[in-house]
């Protein structure tokens, strides 16, 4: 009785302002009505203006929460958000071949949205090598892509070419995210499956700067979706809609960059 909700589980840093990372996956696992569970690799301080400090969590501590989780609870699915260096990734990898937390949703926090390089290249490889093999889906942006796959992408059929790459890298199913400019009508996502069918989701640009979290959120999204017994596809399909309706009704919070709004229904 005590393990019959689903529970899904994020295993990321916590941003103390709320807006992204482990704090985004737990607001929309709750909205998505799954039981939200978390291993912490790090913390930032932060707000809407920007990161200030921050702090990595040890490989010994890391494989002490997965170990606590495991004791208890029955994850069904599991996402991962940012981690900072070489010895998270490896713990991370490490540990969840080490229990059944479910299928493994991988936000490849590479690249910000904007271009901005966000990991080492040791710990670039070592996420190419020992997580990205692992997940069941792969939901890079439209950098992270490229830069996986080696490709420049210009074209939808660059896009497709860059999908097929990351599933040669192990990923199962894989969903390449828009590119953002701030002039454009649309966002389109491409996906490709598992079993080889592909598509494209479009939703509609939202010009806004309340954008902190949407990766997260997607990525947890499908995560909590899976958890409840959906097909992936389905999963996909729901997250990209509650994702897009959670930046288009804005809520005021911080003075800058903030939020998007986890409290939207489908």
């Amino acid at each position: 009785m005590a393990n019959e909700y689903p529970q899904v589980m994020t295993i990321a840093g916590s941003d103390c302002d709320g807006s992204a990372g482990m704090q985004a996956d737990m607001n929309t696992f709750l909205a998505r009505k799954a039981y939200g569970i978390s291993v912490m690799t790090a913390a930032v301080a932060g707000n809407s203006y920007g990161i200030h400090a921050s702090e990595s969590f040890s490989p010994a501590f890391i494989g002490q929460q997965f170990a606590a989780i495991a004791d208890d609870f029955q994850v069904r699915a599991s996402k991962t958000g940012m981690m900072a260096d070489t010895p998270t990734i490896e713990a991370v990898a490490q540990n969840y071949q080490k229990y059944d937390f479910g299928p493994l949703v991988v936000d490849p926090v590479i690249i910000t949205k904007h271009g901005a390089m966000l990991l080492e290249e040791s710990a670039y490889q070592t996420l190419c090598d020992q997580l990205i093999p692992l997940a069941t889906v792969l939901t890079p942006n439209f950098y992270e892509a490229q830069k996986l796959a080696g490709l420049t992408l210009t074209t939808e059929a660059d896009i497709e070419e860059a999908a097929a790459k990351l599933q040669a890298l192990g990923a199962k199913n894989v969903i390449v995210k828009g590119k953002h400019t701030g002039d454009q009508a649309t966002v389109r996502d491409f996906v490709l499956l598992e079993d080889g069918k592909n598509f494209w989701l479009e939703e509609d640009y939202v010009p806004t700067d309340r954008v902190n979290g949407t990766g997260d959120t997607l990525s947890a999204c499908i995560a909590a979706e899976i958890a409840k017994g959906e097909s992936v596809e389905q999963a996909i399909r729901t997250a990209k809609q509650f994702t897009h309706r959670a930046i288009a009704n804005e809520i005021a919070v911080g003075h800058k960059f903030g939020p998007i709004n986890h409290w939207v229904e489908l």
